[in-house]
């Protein structure tokens, strides 16, 4: 697979970077089970003060994942899937380039050490 150039390197970086808390996750989980859903919905579903779900939902939506139409006086928002395909794209070919090596399946190879427990020795 091409490397690519670097605004499309950006772009996947700023989706994975959107999609980097567990708050957005959790977000991202509730629209997919959901379809749409209220702002106020959301505040009660995450758990979160209002203020950082608004901002939760500013990143998702300045990233392209979520779409957020005005519904007067409320906010719907909805997933946009189509959004992520450059960064299922890339995990589809990381995950193929190693789905076939020497160990055959990825869920029968062995560990990869841990990083941090070989600093400790």
């Amino acid at each position: 697979m091409p490397s690519g150039d670097e605004g499309s390197a950006a772009a996947l970086a700023a989706l994975a970077k959107a999609l980097g808390h567990p708050a957005r996750i959790h977000i991202v989980r509730l629209l997919l089970e959901k379809q749409s859903c209220i702002g106020c919905d959301i505040v009660d579903e995450v758990r979160l003060a209002q203020s950082t779900v608004s901002e939760h939902l500013r990143i998702l939506k300045a990233a392209g994942i979520i779409i957020g139409e005005i519904e007067r006086p409320r906010v719907c928002y909805s997933l946009n899937p189509n959004s992520l395909f450059p960064l299922a794209g890339l995990l589809n070919a990381v995950l193929g380039e190693h789905s076939g090596g020497e160990c055959g399946e990825p869920s029968r190879c062995p560990p990869s050490p841990n990083p941090m427990s070989a600093r400790r020795g």
